[in-house]
């Protein structure tokens, strides 16, 4: 994916059949709905141009979260978007106001451009209403996700495999960093949803009502996005339980190997605390050191040999 260049300018796209672009000029000789695209220098003019009543805060930096704010006069977004494929790294954070008219997005990166671009690309219905170009872009940042998530599983199952041809190595080191990444996404895609969903809710009665359902898809989609989300988190569980039963199953042969071999010897103590305690009266005491190494051999076949019929061990 390549890295969106800095917005560094007021970009309006006109919201016909097709998302056409225009110049400031060109919207103040014949205003009409449009999508006003800017960076946080510019945006109180992008806002004043909009007709957008808002005087809150701008500042990108302070996004944290995906959520929709239902003010009387404008309605408030804020996208708080992680980095495919790196989900721990920065994000894309964008600002995105609302009115009965227009649209303004605020964007430092350029990501949204990018996004619009894509539209433009891919779509033969664009943005004719501010309900279709909502849809469009929503649609188009979330296009690539769920490959991004078949990714996802295909390394889990990769390493199931790899699990049950008994290739355990670093096996939490890298499990770890992917269940973190999902819970992530799983937080993201929660915002998502109930942003599509206060937008469907249409508190403010800024969309029309027979276009209301577009705004349902993107719910419905950001939903998939999530059931397959934490489905995967389920996999990679189940996937960590086999591992953690695999290494106590080694463990506890390991533990049995020991109690065999403890077992075996502990005769051999006895009989060499016996025979080490150098009695007088002890009548192998001057030539018993064969006979005690015959006993002390006698002792451990016996012992493999009861291990064996007890099938304790192979």
């Amino acid at each position: 994916m390549t890295q969106p260049q800095p917005q560094d300018k007021l970009i309006i796209y006109a919201l016909n059949q097709e998302l056409c672009e225009i110049t400031p000029e060109e919207y103040d000789a014949n205003p009409q709905e449009a999508v006003f695209v800017t960076n946080a220098v510019n945006a109180q003019l992008a806002i004043e141009k909009a007709s957008i009543a808002y005087n809150g805060e701008l500042n990108l930096q302070n996004i944290e979260f995906c959520k929709i704010e239902s003010l009387q006069e404008c309605i408030v977004g804020t996208l708080d978007i992680p980095k495919l494929p790196d989900v721990k790294g920065s994000r894309f954070k964008v600002i995105i106001l609302i009115n009965q008219k227009n649209i303004v997005i605020i964007d430092n990166e350029a990501f949204s451009s990018n996004i619009i671009n894509r539209i433009k690309r891919n779509r033969n219905t664009q943005g004719q209403s501010r309900e279709m170009f909502i849809y469009n872009f929503m649609t188009q940042l979330m296009s690539r996700d769920l490959s991004v998530l078949g990714q996802y599983e295909h390394t889990i199952m990769r390493m199931e495999e790899e699990l049950e041809d008994g290739k355990s190595d670093n096996f939490q080191t890298k499990l770890s960093p992917i269940r973190k990444e999902l819970l992530i996404l799983r937080s993201y895609y929660d915002e998502l949803v109930d942003m599509s969903k206060q937008l469907e809710e249409n508190e403010n009665n800024f969309f029309a009502e027979k276009k209301l359902k577009y705004f349902g898809i993107i719910s419905d989609r950001a939903d998939r996005l999530l059931g397959r989300t934490i489905h995967l988190l389920d996999y990679s569980s189940q996937v960590k339980d086999t591992y953690q039963s695999r290494v106590s199953e080694q463990q506890n042969k390991n533990m049995q190997f020991l109690t065999v071999i403890s077992t075996i010897f502990y005769p051999l103590t006895l009989i060499t605390g016996w025979y080490g305690m150098n009695f007088h009266n002890m009548p192998e005491l001057a030539n018993g050191y064969p006979a005690v190494i015959l006993l002390s051999v006698v002792v451990v076949v016996a012992c493999i040999i009861i291990f064996k019929i007890k099938k304790i061990i192979l």
